[in-house]
């Protein structure tokens, strides 16, 4: 913390500060103290499909604050391990609740809040695909052949999908087609390359300038992911760290999240 103090020796024959020598007291602490505040950093582990709206948040929180937020993007599951492993992330964004719940059960994160839901979509560059009544017909067309799904043990939104095809009794019948992805936001990349021809993927991608080459169907069997968020007590900048969470929880970072499709 910048410790203030009143600047002595600067009067005028009067015994008052000199303004020009005022002004250029206030103006080197303020560049001193942006500088202090420049150099901090946060480094927040990011579930793949929070990139998007992550790094808007990010930039409008270090505009007011000059601190320099860096985000790591992979899947719920590999951010959790990394951390029981000792990754210094100050903060933990989930794409589901129960990882965050364990890191606080076992002592390593305080209480975990909700951030976000997300939705499951069907996208697909094959505009024709998109012609079906539902993402159900999409999956049964002959020209689908190869479906990317991010890994259900690892990804929320590949836990999603895969409950959505279970629950209308499609995963049997697709189960050959599906091409395991690690992240939500590589079954898109996998989709948007043609890799296959299909993919289930979150509604929070279709904002992106990739996805209008394409089209989607929405998903509501798939149960809409409730994302939980928790700072890390291994943090070497708690202030910080509580500075961006109580960020994420305001207006301003809640209509950045809304624009991007999350409830």
């Amino acid at each position: 913390m910048v410790r203030r103090g009143r600047a002595r020796g600067f009067f005028n024959r009067k015994g008052r500060s000199h303004p020009r020598v005022l002004a250029v007291v206030i103006t080197v602490t303020l560049i001193w103290s942006s500088s202090l505040f420049a150099g901090e950093k946060l480094l927040i582990g990011v579930a793949a499909n929070f990139i998007l709206p992550f790094e808007e948040i990010a930039r409008v929180y270090g505009e007011k604050t000059t601190i320099r937020v860096e985000g790591t993007y992979t899947s719920s599951g590999n951010l959790y391990g990394q951390i029981i492993h000792g990754a210094p992330y100050d903060l933990f964004l989930s794409a589901d609740e129960a990882r965050p719940e364990l890191l606080f059960n076992k002592g390593v994160a305080e209480k975990p809040f909700t951030y976000a839901r997300g939705k499951v979509v069907l996208w697909t560059s094959h505009r024709e695909v998109c012609e079906a009544r539902d993402w159900r017909e999409a999956l049964m067309m002959r020209k689908v052949k190869r479906v990317a799904i991010a890994n259900p043990e690892t990804a929320p939104y590949g836990t999603a999908s895969a409950m959505a095809l279970k629950r209308t009794g499609l995963w049997a019948a697709v189960e050959y087609k599906l091409v395991y992805a690690q992240t939500i936001a590589q079954a898109f990349q996998y989709a948007h390359t043609v890799a296959v021809d299909a993919g289930f993927c979150s509604l929070s991608s279709m904002f992106s300038e990739p996805a209008k080459e394409g089209c989607y169907l929405f998903v509501p069997e798939a149960p809409d992911v409730v994302q939980a968020a928790c700072l890390l007590k291994r943090t070497s900048y708690r202030e910080g760290a509580e500075g961006f969470a109580a960020f994420l929880a305001s207006s301003e970072a809640k209509k950045i999240i809304r624009s991007y499709g999350y409830e």
